[in-house]
């Protein structure tokens, strides 16, 4: 399992200083658990969110406790696109949780590309639920099921693990072939 070491933050000092000293801000909190604002080394963090994504459980150490959590929220600077705070859940071993997994698109497309053909992506993740030990990292979408033009592929189509459950609408389309019509000229 992965592992972070946290330490608790005091709310008097200054996220600022927080960030200086080359840790990001945080929390964890869950339905049994009071949030608690922690702060976590930024280097250390962001291995873990790569490797563990935001549905992977991670072993969160702080003060002498460890807790099983989920990346469940990360605060993005929107100029420089690293994180500035991270929310933490923590899990229950036995209780479900409702998470977005995110799409990796394999295959090949049998149609030729020509004509303005084009495979339209329409969502980059999905939401499902289920146990933290039965949670995928990801979920594969083989796109060589797109044959003609008018050919969809629906969350419903997504095959799952063992466990897990689609927790977005079914008649969600994942992705479509496409082709761009051309404009008609207007006439003057």
């Amino acid at each position: 399992m992965i592992s972070l070491k946290a330490e608790k933050r005091d709310l008097k000092t200054k996220v600022k200083n927080v960030r200086i000293a080359g840790k990001i801000p945080a929390v964890f909190y869950g339905r049994k658990t009071e949030s608690t604002p922690i702060a976590v080394p930024f280097n250390d963090f962001l291995k873990v969110w790569k490797e563990a994504g935001e549905s992977g459980i991670v072993n969160l150490s702080c003060d002498g406790k460890d807790l099983n959590v989920l990346i469940y929220d990360v605060a993005l600077d929107p100029v420089k696109d690293v994180p500035i705070h991270a929310d933490f859940y923590v899990v229950e071993a036995d209780r479900p949780v409702e998470v977005s997994v995110p799409i990796e698109y394999t295959g090949e497309v049998s149609m030729q590309k020509k004509d303005g053909f084009s495979v339209v992506k329409v969502l980059h993740e999905l939401k499902i639920k289920g146990l933290p030990k039965d949670l995928p990292q990801n979920l594969t979408v083989d796109l060589s099921l797109l044959k003609t033009i008018e050919d969809q592929i629906f969350a419903k189509d997504i095959k799952l693990p063992a466990g897990i459950t689609l927790a977005a609408n079914p008649e969600e389309v994942i992705a479509a072939a496409s082709v761009a019509k051309a404009e008609e000229e207007a006439s003057p």
